[in-house]
């Protein structure tokens, strides 16, 4: 039997189209095209003249520009580490989830701090009720970090920390508790967050305005670059901005120029590019977008090796691109929620092919409460079975010579180096951040997602298509609030009594002094006050009276979910609902004299914004009248706001655990402001056993995650109605 060798010419793919048209929608062969939420059109079919021309699809794994890899051998000689990204509460319970995390094949701690430690208060500050030990652990001071990493010797396990805000303080207190368990600055490995620029546009964990933020930042880089030659002085974070709302080539493009920003920063300095470059990090969202993410790591490589010359960086390790990489948080669902196990599998897949250095993988309960052990065991052996059981370790880069991938890296990095340029051209990531420009890029992004999933052209199995008709409810972990909050007090209280009071002052002074003067360093100076037991509160108390404490103007996009609904493509019930809709708001306006008006709220220290931002841009584009809350407001704020504004219902978002605490205190505070006709209705991340107490607490409606935005905008205008009879 004789065989003949295929060889790709123009007229077999003449043939393949033919044969293509008769199955093709109509018998046109571009309706199988996909168009991506970048702008990105992929093709069904992929063939070499996709490649003939591409100028990086034949290089290797470890050399410039790196897009197969960083190190030569990628996971065929190390896989990548494997962490848990926590924080339950205390430093007690935390730490006792990471010696048992690490005996259980964990590789390396992640810390997740809570919000009242983020936004740089001490647990007894009164901004904070709600926000001690949730969605986090609580730090207020060394004695906690000590706890934090008792019995986990940190000459030999690395410490990745996500802060922003606070970083001085804690980083300060992670190297004195490590000093007093007898490790040296030198043999500290791991990563501080310390992007800050990405707080302003989406997380809002910031403190300070832009500039002085940028100045502990190059402080931060030059004191390690000097003293923790091992540890990771930045993580430029693009896994937030895709959290709220960026599709993958705007979180590729924004964290790279956020990255090329921080090296400006450094140089200017006085540092020599070479001398710290090559301890710079990355962290990537990895989210349901298959083909997109693999393609995002590979050309974020590649457009990081070129910003690196262009600083004339001479030295192969500031020209690589390293990663921690997280699965999706926003793509977990409420509904059927163990569907999450197989969207975090997957997840973790693209972020493996697109080579990560470090890895974390979310737990199926996290769209519900903060995980239990029981999930966190699958979210780590999910890690453990790709390492250990499928051998996709043993193969370097394995979609290097795809035609669809080596083209749609190549997209994804023209795509983004665009917006990079238009970055540029605004003076660069500073200017564009504080314009505006750049948050409202990403939550317009966020809208146009959030209206494909409501009017069903984007399917979420077990939300908007395959529900089930129960679900079943399932074990979620609670934190005592209260009991955490107080037991913070009372260290606190014993550690300003045992302290040389006198000498934590002049330390406190002497950080003022540097933050206003701009000479000395200021995590060298942070260090020398957190030895001496400053909290993390007096440390940033100390540099707010330099710098001031930065707020945020409040904006909103308009017409963009709307657009959803009306660009023809709806047919059926979602369009006729939303048509109904709007005419039944309408009619409400004629019948009132005007129309009705509601506040989204964020209280307390929660910066989890893309919910709240959605939820108003939806319903002004259905007729509401709607007022925007600053973020961080008090209980007695969001009233006395609410009051002024005159509005109907007050809508608060939460997504960090303090809704026992806070939304009861909205409702009570509007009753004692004489104002308990303005109904409360809460949307975010709400465990179904906390619905009982909340309704009787006086909320009117509740929404989950997966709730489609014009449910929820019609029931509350029907509880408007019945608030006015």
């Amino acid at each position: 039997m004789t065989s003949k060798s295929f060889e790709f010419n123009a007229s077999n793919l003449e043939a393949w189209q033919k044969a293509a048209v008769k199955s093709a929608p109509g018998g046109d062969v571009n309706a199988l095209n996909w168009k991506t939420p970048d702008g990105i059109v992929v093709k069904p079919l992929y063939t070499a003249e996709d490649t003939a021309n591409l100028p990086y699809a034949n290089t290797l794994p470890g050399f410039e520009p790196f897009l197969r890899g960083p190190q030569a051998t990628m996971y065929a000689v190390r896989p990548w580490t494997i962490r848990q990204y926590a924080g339950f509460s205390t430093a007690e319970e935390s730490n006792a989830f990471y010696r048992k995390a690490l005996a259980a094949g964990g590789q390396g701690v992640s810390v997740a701090f809570d919000l009242a430690t983020h936004r740089g208060y001490d647990s007894d500050h009164p901004r904070v009720t709600g926000d001690v030990g949730k969605a986090g652990v609580a730090i207020d001071s060394v004695e906690d970090m000590k706890i934090l990493f008792d019995q986990i010797p940190l000459d030999k396990v690395s410490v990745s920390m996500t802060m922003n805000g606070a970083v001085l303080p804690v980083l300060a207190g992670y190297v004195v508790a490590a000093e007093e368990q007898g490790v040296s600055q030198d043999k500290l490995s791991g990563t501080i967050q310390n992007d800050i620029l990405k707080e302003f546009m989406v997380r809002n964990t910031y403190i300070y305005p832009p500039e002085p933020s940028m100045k502990i930042i190059g402080d931060i880089i030059e004191y390690t670059a000097k003293n923790m030659p091992k540890f990771n002085s930045i993580s430029i974070s693009g896994y937030h901005m895709q959290e709220a709302g960026a599709n993958q080539a705007l979180e590729m493009a924004f964290t790279l120029a956020d990255g090329k920003e921080y090296v400006k920063t450094a140089i200017a300095k006085g540092m020599d590019v070479d001398a710290f470059a090559g301890r710079l990090s990355f962290f990537w969202a990895v989210g349901m977008n298959f083909y997109l993410e693999i393609a995002k790591m590979r050309a974020a490589r590649l457009l990081w090796c070129r910003i690196m010359k262009g600083f004339d960086a001479k030295n192969p390790k500031s020209l690589m691109l390293r990663t921690h990489s997280q699965t999706s948080g926003w793509s977990l669902t409420e509904q059927d929620p163990y569907n999450n196990v197989v969207r975090t599998t997957i997840e973790a897949m693209a972020a493996v092919f697109g080579g990560t250095q470090s890895l974390h993988t979310n737990s199926f309960d996290e769209a519900i409460a903060l995980p239990t052990e029981f999930s966190s065991r699958i979210a780590r052996n999910t890690q453990l079975i790709i390492q250990e059981e499928t051998h996709i370790t043993n193969v370097i880069d394995p979609w290097a010579g795809s035609y669809m991938m080596e083209s749609l890296t190549q997209e994804m990095a023209d795509k983004a180096w665009a917006i990079i340029e238009e970055v540029e051209a605004m003076g660069g990531m500073t200017k564009a951040v504080g314009s505006g420009w750049a948050k409202l890029k990403i939550e317009a992004a966020a809208a146009e997602k959030q209206a494909r999933i409501d009017s069903g052209k984007d399917v979420i199995v077990g939300v908007n298509k395959y529900k089930l008709a129960k679900e079943d409810p399932i074990e979620t972990l609670s934190i005592d609030n209260v009991k955490v909050r107080d037991g913070q007090i009372e260290r606190l209280k014993k550690i300003r009594a045992t302290r040389d009071s006198a000498k934590v002052q002049a330390a406190l002074d002497a950080l003022t002094a540097s933050a206003e003067s701009g000479q000395g360093n200021l995590l060298d100076l942070s260090i020398q006050a957190v030895r001496l037991r400053a909290t993390v509160g007096e440390v940033s108390d100390a540099l707010e009276k330099a710098f001031g404490r930065h707020r945020a103007d409040t904006q909103k996009v308009t017409g963009v979910y709307a657009a959803a609904y009306d660009d023809g493509e709806n047919v059926g019930d979602t369009m006729e609902y939303w048509n109904q809709l709007k005419a039944d708001i309408a009619a409400f306006a004629d019948a009132q004299g005007r129309r009705p008006r509601v506040m989204i709220s964020k209280l307390g220290q929660d910066g989890h914004d893309r919910g709240a931002k959605v939820v108003a841009t939806a319903f002004a584009d259905l007729g509401y009248d709607v007022d925007m809350g600053p973020l961080f407001q008090t209980p007695e704020e969001c009233a006395r706001q609410a009051i002024e504004n005159d509005v109907h219902a007050v809508g608060v978002s939460t997504l960090a655990a303090g809704h026992k605490t806070l939304v009861p205190a909205i409702i009570a505070e509007l009753k004692k402001q004489g104002a308990d006709d303005i109904i409360v209705f809460v949307g975010g991340v709400i465990p179904r056993q906390d619905y009982d107490m909340l309704y009787e607490a006086g909320v009117k409606g509740i929404y989950g995650p997966g709730t489609p935005i014009p449910v929820s905008a019609k029931d509350v205008l029907e509880q408007i109605k019945k608030a006015l009879a």
